[in-house]
């Protein structure tokens, strides 16, 4: 872990300085806890799983090339139900900069649904959503930290569920950020022409149409296997939006017309205001082993009033099973 320099010439400047900054990461450790811990009760007492969907997770770069294989299992759960995703994909890593990687979602829908005389229901199913390959340029620095990645997506999935929008789609994102001490702060910056289904959390439909995103928040390192961090999130779509509901599967959750789009049928389209989103997120990240990350958070759509827990398990195959020619 790479520690802060300071330079004062009093010594106990520089002591009272090291324990405000322990301070502050334990205040942020115990609201962090404050914040997660009554959401995943209640995500815990729904029989769901209790662990975050963060972006997918990139096995540590080296300066010799290598295939990659991660597995990975995340959802995301909320009072219209959860939406959960077996994502497993394999690829290469050129140097210390490029990687290439391709990858097969399997999708796991749980949804909360109200038929129109009233009375509650639950659908479940389960389908391949859209097979996707993406190209990562990452060019780390003291200075500042810049990666690109681009993202295309075939539709393979079926967008009767909302498991796709029914046509191929793209995600251009680019992240900035720097490392001050323990602290990391970032801004990420995307074009695409459907929702990234790893932006902040998985939600309960797919879209389409032309759209920017953007995230900016911090993250602080409490000690090398452990990490929290906050954001604020933005989508800012524009022209014609079309949303394929994955919660109101065939029609069962329409809400004649009242409520968020997502739950006015399975397939809804209009203008931009559709697929707007904005809000806030935080979570914690653990990686206990090399080969194993774990992540947890919270996020509220103010957009849509909707309070979201997410949880990630992301494994390295390639580091598990030890085969250095992979």
């Amino acid at each position: 872990m790479r520690q802060s320099v300071m330079f004062s010439p009093i010594r106990s400047h520089v002591e009272s300085e090291k324990r405000a900054t322990r301070l502050r990461g334990s205040l942020l450790v115990a609201a962090a806890a404050l914040l997660l811990v009554p959401q995943v009760r209640a995500q815990a007492n729904s029989g769901a799983p209790s662990v975050n969907s963060s972006p997918s997770v990139n096995p540590a770069m080296r300066s010799e090339g290598h295939f990659t294989w991660i597995e990975q299992f995340d959802g995301s759960s909320n009072t219209e139900g959860q939406v959960m995703l077996l994502d497993s994909s394999a690829g290469y890593l050129f140097g210390r900069h490029l990687l290439v990687d391709a990858g097969v979602p399997i999708y796991f829908i749980r949804a909360n649904t109200t038929t129109a005389s009233g009375a509650s229901t639950t659908n479940s199913f389960t389908d391949l959503g859209d097979v996707y390959g993406q190209v990562r340029l990452s060019f780390p620095n003291p200075a500042l930290n810049f990666k690109t990645q681009l993202t295309g997506r075939a539709p393979t999935g079926s967008t009767s569920g909302g498991f796709s929008t029914g046509h191929a789609t793209y995600d251009w994102t680019n992240r900035i950020d720097r490392d001050f001490g323990h602290w990391t702060p970032f801004l990420e910056v995307g074009l695409a022409d459907s929702i990234p289904d790893t932006f902040v959390y998985r939600r309960p439909f797919a879209s389409y149409g032309e759209l920017a995103h953007f995230q900016a928040g911090a993250s602080y390192h409490v000690v090398n296997w452990l990490s929290v961090a906050a954001s604020a999130f933005d989508v800012a779509p524009w022209g014609t939006q079309t949303i394929d509901s994955r919660v109101a599967g065939n029609g069962s959750g329409a809400s004649n017309g009242h409520g968020p789009p997502f739950l006015q049928g399975p397939k809804t389209t209009g203008g931009s205001s559709l697929a707007a989103d904005n809000g806030f997120s935080a979570g914690v990240d653990l990686s206990p082993v090399k080969a194993m990350d774990f992540t947890l958070s919270y996020s509220r759509s103010t957009h849509y009033a909707l309070n979201t827990v997410s949880f990630g398990i992301a494994v390295n195959m390639r580091a598990i099973l030890g085969h250095p020619g992979l």
